[in-house]
């Protein structure tokens, strides 16, 4: 399921997550996007206005229903960053979901936007990037990332799992962290890389 909240960029990933081989549909119904085997969260543009339009949808609940359910859901681009507590841009600071501590800030770097392919360090144990080569490239558009990580997990002793990418400076490019994954970059739009790791997302399910 991909949950339509008025961010766009919905028919790529459907596109894709059908490729990989699952029956998708799009939605911004409260008890469908809940009751899904899984559920994609897509983003682009700015963080206030994609956190704006997912509360409209009610998508901050039905993100914290599926995850107290232990129902997979994986956020892309700003659907990743909003998953976060806070963003900053322009100076202004705009509320996020707090499924994970932290501020999504710009980076710092001397070309932005970030766009383009770049390599990501993945984890020992990464389900999302098993298989793939580690100097396998993703697709990246976006110029604001989360910098830092501070969440620890005393959940069966298990950490969330974290992979880095670096453009100026270290950020978050991929989080695994029970039903709740997440991609900085666009699988979608990340060739058959990026169609492998919706493989191992849709394995998960």
């Amino acid at each position: 399921m991909i949950l339509d909240y008025g961010s766009g960029n919905l028919r790529s990933a459907e596109r894709a997550v059908q490729r990989a081989g699952a029956d998708v549909e799009v939605t911004a119904d409260p008890h469908a996007a809940v009751e899904a085997d899984g559920l994609v969260v897509p983003g682009v543009g700015a963080f206030g206005a994609c956190a704006e339009g997912l509360r409209s949808v009610q998508g901050d609940r039905i993100i914290g229903k599926r995850l107290a359910g232990g129902r997979p859901v994986l956020g892309i681009c700003v659907g990743m960053q909003i998953l976060f507590e806070r963003g900053v841009e322009h100076g202004v600071e705009s509320e996020g979901t707090g499924e994970w501590p932290g501020t999504v800030e710009r980076l710092h770097a001397d070309i932005l936007p970030h766009m383009g392919w770049n390599t990501v360090r993945a984890p020992e144990g990464s389900r999302l990037f098993a298989g793939l080569d580690p100097e396998e490239r993703f697709y990246f558009v976006h110029s604001y990332a989360a910098r830092d990580w501070s969440m620890r997990s005393e959940l069966d002793g298990q950490q969330p799992l974290v992979t880095w990418a670096h453009h100026g400076e270290d950020f978050v490019a991929a989080v695994e962290n029970g039903a709740l994954c997440a991609t900085q970059f666009h699988p979608e739009k990340s060739g058959d890389a990026g169609a492998q790791l919706l493989r191992n997302w849709l394995g998960t399910l």
